[in-house]
């Protein structure tokens, strides 16, 4: 068992991989003792110094050392004496906010056991011990129960809350966050993941001097502008050296996440749903759970929090049967065509696709109801006949007879003023009676906390994907969400449609992915603007971001590699100029860029020369060879490209035997240094073979000596490395 309770002292110490996490009852309140390098045991030596302090109100006015205001918890409320941020808030029916959780009892079990209409990570019962620690408010009745699941082969805790109102009365909870930690301790550098469309995910590293970091998406999705992601550095720490304390949310709605130092040089560390616009009601008997949060314990720098997340979610998250299968290699049409297509033309396209070696051929937009731009037919999910004359029947039939598989876009959220559906139900979309409607890309949002038009949408995909062989489906998400409410819900619960849009959205996916779990199914929001751990559980793989820029995806792929495995990045090979940049790469570098994740394609083979055909055919073929290398081996980030001019990473299959190196120079520079690039992850005393040349290294002159890069005088200039290892006897 992975969680130790010793009953004298009301000590909890869970234990993980090579993580400790210890907490304590003091005086009613459970109370945060220690979160780092894993302990034999616990014997007290972080005990908390009291001292009177200034302004700190005191429970016991008899004790003016003990305050809520420095007590180091673990699930803060406010209001009566902690002026720090809470992780919860409720108010009364006569309009009371204070509140005052007192701990009842604990019970420790093996195994996990599902959220309730959420995603979740999951494990048997000798992967992961759960503790529930049972708190209660004893004036407003109000339950609530900490759930800590640890995780017994992983540097991972997950955490969420169930609250429960036991009382006789009615209880708006105003603030549910997913997880606080009391750290006591300063001096952190917060990192975070920020950006837009086309510039998704992009590193910022700053330090946390006093007050608060705080970022957060109201966006209605979890978003481009700030990913559900934050991590606590010391500010020695690199990619290999020193400890980590990160959290990333298995959510995909409005989000929050905080770190704030007090004035004693105190960190409090939170997550969860962000509390404006996210309040719920609980009638007496009532329940509510939050999403999960995944934290994740480092002591070797920002890679080895990485593997463990890549690890972790591989293994305990994507629940898809494609999590650990081959992914093919893809040619989408969207940037050949646009809407503007008919089935000569993407039937010619797919005649190059064979012919180049691609294994999947995905018919994106347009190909529905009367969808010649952006101002029609979202949510009338026919084909249509003057594109597809034989529809989607006849078409998969003649790309399958070319020997690729065959799939399909689609965005189900959303709907368009110029459709049936809108013309015989506009009481489905998401609005505000009263309000005129805010339109995105010219379409609107249907109200998914509405049973029925959750009903509709599976009904109506599920037609789809009945109509014809489909191998895959990309699930697009376009505009983010206004005018929010609903007219199926009374006034006091208008503060709970933007979470019920995201449990409408989980009971789709769950009900669809359940029922076609041979498709594959592909997550994308204008590319990576719902990249997030609550869609993965769903979708083993997310389009990364719609900038195809081989020099952006660099910065975009490496920084999303921070918590997700590349497996479950998207990453194509575009048109030259590029559509969102201008900029002009050579193909051999848009190639390793795109090889870096799940290799595709999204440009008008018709129009290739045959030589950059062939090019095309020889990056499929060889990334064929690398390719369980990449999808399924470890990631190590070697060179930054948001600290200057260099890109650098490599991946080591399973087993160890195989290695691929990737090298990257974004602009040429006159009197330029040789660059030399240092592998990781390799065996000191093996030996590995450049697969290019025949050379013979070992693994510590790999690693520590490192490859010389060859000069050119050339912008974004890229090279490939490929290492296999050999048996030593075979060449001494």
């Amino acid at each position: 068992m992975s969680i130790v309770y010793e009953k004298e002292n009301q000590i909890f110490h869970l234990q993980a991989k090579d993580t400790s996490y210890v907490m304590g009852v003091i005086r009613g309140h459970l109370t945060h003792l220690y979160w780092g390098r894993k302990l034999n045991q616990y014997g007290g030596s972080r005990k908390i110094i009291w001292k009177d302090r200034g302004f700190a109100p005191n429970p016991d006015d008899l004790d003016r050392t003990f305050s809520l205001d420095t007590l180091p918890q673990e699930y803060p409320q406010t209001g009566n004496g902690d002026f720090r941020n809470c992780a919860y808030g409720i108010r009364d029916e006569k309009g009371g906010r204070i509140s005052d959780l007192i701990y009842q009892s604990h019970e420790i079990v093996s195994g996990k056991e599902p959220l309730p209409g959420l995603p979740a990570s999951f494990g048997n019962d000798n992967e992961v011990d759960t503790l529930k620690v049972h708190m209660l408010d004893q004036i407003s009745g109000l339950k609530v129960e900490l759930w800590y699941h640890v995780f017994q082969d992983q540097n991972v805790i997950a955490r969420s809350v169930h609250f429960k109102n036991t009382g006789k009365e009615k209880v708006m909870l105003t603030k549910m966050l997913s997880m606080s930690v009391d750290i006591r301790e300063a001096g952190f550098d917060v990192l975070t993941l920020y950006g837009a469309h086309n510039n998704e995910r992009n590193m910022d590293r700053r330090p946390l001097k006093s007050g608060t970091i705080q970022i957060e998406s109201l966006r209605g999705t979890s978003s481009p502008q700030q990913a559900p992601f934050m991590a606590l550095l010391r500010p020695e720490t690199t990619e290999d050296f020193g400890e980590v304390y990160a959290a990333n949310f298995v959510y995909s709605g409005n989000f929050i996440a905080a770190v704030q130092t007090d004035a004693f040089e105190n960190t409090r560390f939170q997550m969860g749903m962000n509390p404006w616009n996210g309040q719920w009601l609980l009638e007496p008997e009532e329940e509510f759970h939050t999403p999960e949060v995944i934290m994740v314990y480092a002591s070797e720098g920002l890679n080895q929090m990485s593997q463990t997340y890549h690890d972790f979610y591989q293994n305990h998250l994507i629940r898809s049967q494609f999590a650990k299968k081959i992914r093919p290699i893809l040619i989408n049409n969207w940037e050949a065509t646009f809407f503007d297509f008919t089935e000569e033309k993407i039937l010619e396209i797919a005649d190059k696709a064979a012919e180049v070696g691609a294994e999947l051929f995905v018919l994106d937009d347009g190909w529905f109801g009367k969808r010649d731009d952006t101002k029609s037919s979202l949510g009338d999910w026919t084909e249509d006949r003057r594109k597809l004359p034989d529809g989607l029947k006849g078409l998969e039939e003649k790309i399958h007879e070319k020997g690729l598989m065959f799939g399909i876009w689609l965005e189900p959220e959303m709907i368009s003023i110029d459709s049936c559906l809108y013309r015989k139900h506009p009481d489905y979309v998401l609005h505000t009676p009263g309000r005129p409607y805010t339109f995105g890309r010219g379409q609107l949002v249907l109200d998914l906390s509405r049973k029925e038009v959750c009903d509709y949408v599976i009904e109506s995909i599920s037609n789809v994907l009945d109509c014809a062989r489909i191998d895959y489906v990309k699930w697009d998400m376009n505009r983010h969400l206004t005018d929010v409410g609903s007219g199926a819900f009374p006034a006091e619960r208008q503060g709970e449609i933007t979470h019920r849009y995201v449990l409408g959205l989980y009971r789709i996916l769950d009900t669809l992915t359940t029922r076609y779990p041979d498709i594959l199914f592909e997550s994308c929001s204008s590319g990576g603007g719902r990249f997030d751990p609550g869609m993965l559980y769903y979708m083993p793989q997310t389009w990364c971001s719609d900038n195809t820029d081989a020099v952006c995806r660099m910065k975009i792929q490496y920084a999303t590699s921070l918590t997700y495995p590349p497996i479950t990045m998207g990453a194509h090979v575009s048109g030259c100029p590029n559509q969102q940049t201008g900029r002009q790469t050579s193909l051999e570098t848009r190639g390793y860029v795109a090889m870096s994740a799940n290799l595709g394609y999204e440009l008008d083979l018709t129009r290739c020369s045959q030589e950059e055909l062939k090019q095309i055919k020889q990056q499929i073929d060889f990334y064929k060879t690398i390719r369980e290398t990449i999808q399924f081996g470890r990631l190590f980030r070697i060179k930054n490209p948001f600290d200057g001019n260099l890109a650098q990473w490599n991946f080591v299959s399973e087993d160890g035997k195989d290695v691929v190196g990737f090298y990257f120079e974004i602009l040429s520079r006159p009197a330029s240094p040789v660059q030399i690039m240092k592998l990781k992850g390799l065996e000191c005393d093996a030996y590995y073979q450049d697969m290019e040349t025949g050379n013979i290294y070992g693994g510590d002159e790999l690693m520590y000596s490192g490859i010389s890069i060859p000069l050119c005088k050339q912008d974004f200039r890229s090279k490939c490395y490929h290492f296999q290892r050999i048996d030593e006897n075979s060449f001494l």
